[in-house]
């Protein structure tokens, strides 16, 4: 063969190989933000997984993630959005009000997934939960909203004591509402109000120092996804100084916790999932409703509640989805 007939057969076979390159999709890319660490957020994660394989998608397969994860530093949360986005991901899946308004600062164009605390819509990140508008969608918690209840729930367990603490973060974009809600109704209550901040580990075990010189009777643990990353701690502490304390997950109560109320939040990783995984095939997130749970559990720990000399009242018992012996 001649070199310029070698040259031209050469020549065709790499435009041959360029064009079945082109033609072979590369696999898509989520990015994973998250305010937390990774081990306490592995169930999560692993929800968030099952949602995805529900629409065909397996991490490894034919999706890849990359994982971010802030560590309890808020601070930290716009780099690693930005890291995100200059690395071309597909989809960026966030939680907490804090992750998601520095994934929308980074971005306007890369579709956001978002586990939200509050009312996106009076946050200012939707339009409306019906039609999000712009690259957002997600599910809203209500977590704020269900913040009295809660301080009501250990109120009953607790009716002696005047005094109940709140532990809130001060880093919380929702901090303030929170702090004037449950506040309102410790005053419907009758009961005083002593407010705790904590942003950090540390700032954590200061808190907890406080509350007990200050003989609060009782501990209602704020809606916060640092919070929820430090549930071993938490509830380690509360144990540790005998405090009722009432959270936001199931997954506090599990670990020993005394009491919990809220959504699940397995079954909203795992919507999450499913969102990513319809909007990588091609759905928009503004024609994707934001979900809002429609079920909350009351799950109660009784070895708890027994190591603490509280007899759990058949008033919060007839009510509880499920009861930990």
């Amino acid at each position: 063969m001649k070199r310029r007939e070698l040259l031209l057969v050469l020549g065709g076979a790499m435009t041959a190989v360029r064009g079945l390159r082109a033609q072979q999709k590369a696999m898509p890319v989520i990015g994973f933000l998250n305010i937390g660490l990774p081990g306490p957020n592995a169930p999560f994660v692993a929800a968030f997984h099952q949602g995805l394989s529900e629409t065909g998608y397996v991490a490894g397969q034919n999706v890849a993630i990359e994982y971010r994860w802030a560590e309890g530093q808020y601070d930290r949360l716009p780099e690693l959005a930005a890291d995100l986005v200059g690395r071309k991901v597909d989809v960026i899946v966030t939680g907490g009000t804090p992750g998601i308004r520095a994934a929308k600062a980074a971005t306007a164009a890369i579709p956001i997934v978002f586990l939200g605390g509050g009312d996106p819509v009076t946050a200012g990140l939707v339009a409306s939960l019906a039609r999000p508008g712009d690259n957002l969608t997600g599910v809203s918690f209500m977590s704020t909203e269900l913040m009295p209840k809660r301080l009501e729930l250990v109120s009953e367990l607790v009716p002696r004591d005047g005094v109940i603490a709140l532990l809130v973060n001060p880093n919380n974009s929702a901090a303030e509402r929170i702090m004037r809600d449950v506040q309102e109704a410790a005053r419907t209550k009758g009961v005083q109000l002593d407010i705790l901040k904590a942003g950090t580990e540390s700032e954590i075990n200061t808190a907890f120092a406080t509350l007990v010189k200050r003989q609060a009777g009782a501990l209602v643990v704020s809606a916060d996804p640092f919070f929820n990353s430090q549930r071993e701690e938490l509830v380690a502490l509360a144990s540790r100084h005998a405090v009722p304390a009432i959270y936001e997950w199931r997954e506090f109560a599990e670990a020993g916790g005394l009491i919990s109320y809220g959504p699940s939040l397995t079954a909203a990783n795992r919507q999450a999932g499913i969102y990513a995984g319809k909007i990588l095939k091609g759905a928009k997130p503004a024609d994707l409703p934001v979900e809002q749970p429609t079920r909350f559990e009351l799950v109660v720990n009784l070895n708890t509640a027994k190591a603490l000399g509280l007899t759990v009242p058949p008033s919060i018992l007839s009510r509880a989805d499920e009861v930990i012996e």
